[in-house]
């Protein structure tokens, strides 16, 4: 991460992840820079794919999705583009990343409790060329979703 942000880069996305609905002028202001210099940062950041929007961040439990679990599926050889445009129309299915090891596709699913949770399984096993599947639910999240640590390292740097 380093050699795609210096520290001003890192230290501007450290202030839009605590508070992502700071303006461009008020971000220059907290930084001690001119409003240009931020907005170039910004619309390279952006053009480079290292910053991809503001989205709010959202509690699936509070929205009524109190369980996530994982499932690794084996899949078809050569099927991986059908399966996960497949498993990207099922709603509670979250992410879905192309692994090594053990299975070919590893899913990040949400659903309201355990019978609900059949039926999302129910529905990704439902999906053509998807072989077999091994799953299991998330007790706890120790460790949020983070890129924090890098950001701040490369900030000091």
């Amino acid at each position: 991460m380093s050699e795609n942000l210096d520290a001003l880069d890192a230290r501007l996305l450290l202030l839009l992840t605590d508070s992502p609905r700071l303006g461009v002028l008020e971000c220059a202001r907290r930084l001690g820079v001119a409003r240009g210099t931020v907005q170039a940062r910004l619309d390279r950041l952006t053009e480079r794919g290292i910053l991809g929007g503001f989205p709010p961040e959202l509690d699936l439990a509070a929205m009524g999705y109190g369980l996530t679990a994982f499932a690794v599926l084996e899949i078809a050889q050569g099927r991986r583009a059908e399966v996960a445009e497949a498993l990207a129309a099922i709603d509670e299915v979250c992410e879905v990343h192309a692994t090594t090891g053990q299975g070919d596709l590893f899913v990040r699913m949400v659903a309201r409790g355990n019978d609900d949770l059949q039926r999302v399984i129910d529905k990704v096993v439902g999906v053509p060329d998807v072989l077999r599947t091994s799953t299991s639910i998330a007790l706890s999240t120790p460790v949020r979703p983070r890129v924090r640590p890098l950001l701040e390292r490369t900030a000091r740097n």
